[in-house]
């Protein structure tokens, strides 16, 4: 692997770090130190994150032990920008997401350009089946060979053991999540994004919401699912059903909202300071006395000398989410939209619901106390957590 890289630049190499090879990148076995998430957000803080990845030292000799790692990740894209002179986005785009006819996507990348190996890549449900379908059927797309012919058979016979609890007979190699004793394979990324390949039933199943759900268990439940080796019958009824389902599951649903009391007059257009916290909220303010309700926030950043980055929106007062527009460069480039919709619990309460459009996560709910110019923020986060921290205003 290194010899990909400068190495009189890098820290920490002895014979281990010598001796790592692609293939221990692909199968996250080359025992760089790698501690998830804490890493991976160190390593999105640096300047150069090939470098920070490289100059990390060893836990183990490589091949010996499975440590997931963006790091690893990341070298692979690091490297074959070496070997094409293109970021993996432009490969991907020339030799892949193009014949697919994938043109809806976005790619992270590093502060020089290389793709977030590790994560990032945002695509539509039915592109994320036709990379599962081109697997399926050998690597293979429209009479044409985009991936050397088998390769489904070769990921299947991955052998390195995650050790993932719960899930025993789960193996991984290439990138690949991989249930042998099914002959199943898995591409599995953040919130639950899955595409499985099932060769024996000539099956692609893609999820975006599966989050921690067992790939074994999903599995099976497709397996079960699979009635017939034809296509079934057509059964109108139950397509009605179904449709029914998805509108009624699409269709948002109105909660109480209540009368405004008199604090929301009081509290509306200030702006409520906050010391350093784990919220990494700086300021807040809300306009709730306007014809359009809105929020504004600034968020600290972890470099003193710099601003954070400003979140502001509408906000529904009549128990239904408004959408914003994204507001930061980050957020323009991936579409990330804000859904936010606020409730007065009593006199001094106000409760702001945050949804984050296409991430799959539950909604974060910020509970606002207000007590003459102090604020107290409650936020349970999308992950169940809970943090809280006080500010003020001197309005």
């Amino acid at each position: 692997m290194l010899e990909y890289f400068d190495r009189r630049s890098l820290a920490n190499v002895d014979d281990r770090k010598e001796a790592i090879t692609v293939q221990n990148l692909l199968d996250m076995t080359s025992g760089i130190e790698w501690t998830m998430p804490d890493s991976m957000f160190e390593m999105e803080r640096s300047p150069d994150w090939v470098k920070f990845v490289l100059d990390r030292p060893m836990s183990s000799a490589p091949g010996n032990v499975f440590n997931y790692s963006n790091g690893n990740a990341h070298l692979v894209s690091a490297i074959l920008t070496k070997l094409t002179g293109m970021s993996a986005l432009e490969y991907a785009k020339a030799k892949l997401f193009g014949p697919l006819g994938i043109i809806d996507l976005y790619w992270e990348h590093d502060p020089q350009g290389i793709s977030n190996g590790g994560k990032g890549l945002y695509l539509q449900a039915r592109d994320m089946a036709k990379i599962g379908y081109l697997f399926l059927h050998d690597g293979a797309w429209e009479g044409k060979q985009l991936l050397p012919s088998h390769r489904t058979d070769e990921v299947t016979r991955a052998t390195v053991d995650p050790r993932a609890p719960g899930e025993p007979a789960l193996r991984y190699s290439d990138f690949f999540w991989v249930l042998p004793d099914k002959h199943v394979c898995a591409a599995s990324g953040y919130h639950g994004q899955v595409i499985m390949v099932f060769p024996e039933l000539d099956v692609v199943a893609v999820t975006t919401g599966r989050d921690n759900y067992p790939l074994s268990k999903l599995a099976d439940y497709i397996f079960i699912s699979v009635k017939s080796d034809t296509a079934l019958a057509s059964d109108a009824p139950t397509a009605n059903l179904l449709a029914n389902k998805v509108i009624d599951v699409s269709t948002e649903k109105r909660t109480e909202a209540g009368s405004p009391p008199e604090m929301a007059a009081i509290i509306s257009g200030k702006v409520y300071r906050f010391p350093p916290n784990a919220i990494k909220v700086k300021s807040l303010s809300l306009i709730l006395t306007d014809p359009l309700p809105r929020y504004d926030v600034e968020m600290y950043v972890d470099d003193a000398t710099k601003s954070g980055p400003r979140f502001s929106g509408p906000i529904g007062l009549d128990g239904l989410y408004r959408k914003g527009e994204p507001t930061c460069p980050e957020a323009l480039a991936i579409r990330q939209v804000n859904a936010v919709k606020g409730t007065w619990q009593d006199d001094h309460i106000f409760v702001v619901d945050r949804l984050v459009l296409g991430e799959g996560q539950p909604a974060e709910e910020w509970r606002l106390s207000f007590d003459g110019k102090k604020l107290r923020v409650r936020a349970k986060l999308g992950d169940g957590s809970e943090i809280s921290t006080d500010g003020e205003t001197g309005g």
